[in-house]
């Protein structure tokens, strides 16, 4: 059965939160972490997932310049790599800006605490204000 984009959201932050914990070792690849975690291809996914390994550090630094007395670096890995997931949908894809937000916070409710929600939320807000 197909998943909804809310599901391949949910997979694409596995894999990036497994990508941020597993780069710095050289233990493994994106296309195996993706290959680990999908049981069908999905451009959406990958696209997804290679847009944010692609640009993390121009997500990052626009994440940091809207948060106020935080960074990136600072909320849990999966807050960051739904962070990230965001404002790459926000940038660069024809994804409404109302639903980019929506689902990055119903993630955000599920994965993370709610001081990172709300970070999440107030980030692509303004992101997608700019």
């Amino acid at each position: 059965m197909a998943k909804t984009r809310s599901e391949l959201r949910e997979k694409c932050m596995i894999i990036l939160y497994q990508w941020d914990l597993f780069k710095k070792n050289n233990k493994t690849n994106i296309d195996d972490l993706i290959k680990d975690n999908l049981d069908i291809e999905n451009d959406f996914v990958k696209d997804i997932v290679y847009g944010v390994v692609t640009y993390q550090d121009k997500l990052d630094e626009i994440a940091n310049k809207y948060m106020k007395d935080w960074s990136i670096d600072r909320i849990d890995r999966t807050g960051a790599s739904i962070l990230r997931m965001g404002i790459f949908e926000l940038l660069y894809t024809d994804t409404p800006e109302i639903v980019v937000i929506n689902e990055a916070v119903e993630l955000a409710k599920k994965y993370s605490d709610d001081n990172v929600r709300k970070i999440i939320n107030a980030v692509l807000d303004k992101v997608s204000k700019e």
